[in-house]
């Protein structure tokens, strides 16, 4: 055997080996997690909020997150009356899954725990349109529903054309058709909401009570204050400056410590 291919050999065995321990790496991670996951809700009933908290932050620190996770510890902020963590991990736990139904409900009564009320502009009936079919949905989701499409799209023209009957081809022939327009149409709308959730960047303001400036400075006169819990769009950034957009149009300029960036990837 020629010393290259002894190099091959070990090569592929090492590559083998790696691979099987970063398998039994991840099913101790998911083990792991689950059980901390219990923990986190016997914690949680039985009123150690803070316990909890701590356990449920063990289960991301491990890069295991979930919208169940990041529900649970809105439940335990909302509970100990801490109105910005308990906003935040609602909306995290929305953009991971826009259907929590059970976060939806939870976010409304933690706003109300919120000091700032602020008037969203009116919307325009696309826009209205995109919250109500298109956001139902994060761009895995539409993803997901793009394979599946893709995968019945195949096995129906498959079956047109190894069909006999001419009714039968006619119907296999023009279901795989709807299918693939409608996986064109997820296709786009996958690409669309990923392009949204890397480009639409959003924070919730964690100070109490912060100053929001008309530049980016100390020195720079006040437009409006902000207060714990509001959710703000970032639109640009300077050193440790953010400038940010709220639901009513005002815009300005806040430090970043004030903030938390809403992201989950």
């Amino acid at each position: 055997m020629h010393i290259s291919e002894i190099h091959k050999d070990l090569n592929s065995g090492s590559k083998i080996i790696c691979t099987l321990l970063l398998l039994i790496s991840q099913v101790m991670s998911s083990q792991s997690a689950q059980e901390l996951f219990e923990k986190g809700n016997e914690q949680y009933k039985l009123e150690q909020y803070e316990d909890a908290i701590q356990t449920y932050n063990q289960i991301e620190q491990l890069s295991v997150t979930s919208s169940s996770l990041y529900y649970n510890l809105g439940n335990c902020y909302y509970k100990l009356n801490r109105v910005a963590p308990s906003i935040y991990n609602y909306e995290k736990a929305l953009l991971i899954d826009p259907l929590n139904e059970d976060a939806k409900n939870n976010l409304v009564f933690a706003k109300r725990l919120a000091i700032d009320n602020i008037e969203a502009l009116p919307k325009s009936v696309l826009q209205k349109v995109d919250e109500a079919v298109v956001k139902k949905l994060s761009y895995n989701g539409w993803a997901i529903a793009s394979v599946v499409l893709s995968v019945v799209g195949c096995s129906l023209f498959m079956l047109f054309y190894f069909s006999f009957s001419p009714k039968n081809k006619r119907l296999f022939f023009v279901t795989s058709i709807i299918c693939f327009m409608l996986l064109v149409t997820t296709s786009i709308l996958t690409f669309k909401e990923y392009s949204f959730a890397q480009n639409n960047l959003e924070a919730i303001v964690f100070a109490v009570e912060t100053k929001v400036k008309n530049a980016p400075s100390l020195n720079g006169e006040t437009v409006f204050t902000l207060h714990e819990g509001t959710k703000v769009k970032v639109l640009d950034t300077i050193d440790n400056w953010k400038k940010v957009k709220i639901d009513d149009g005002k815009i300005g300029w806040i430090t970043s410590d004030d903030l938390k960036m809403l992201r989950v990837f």
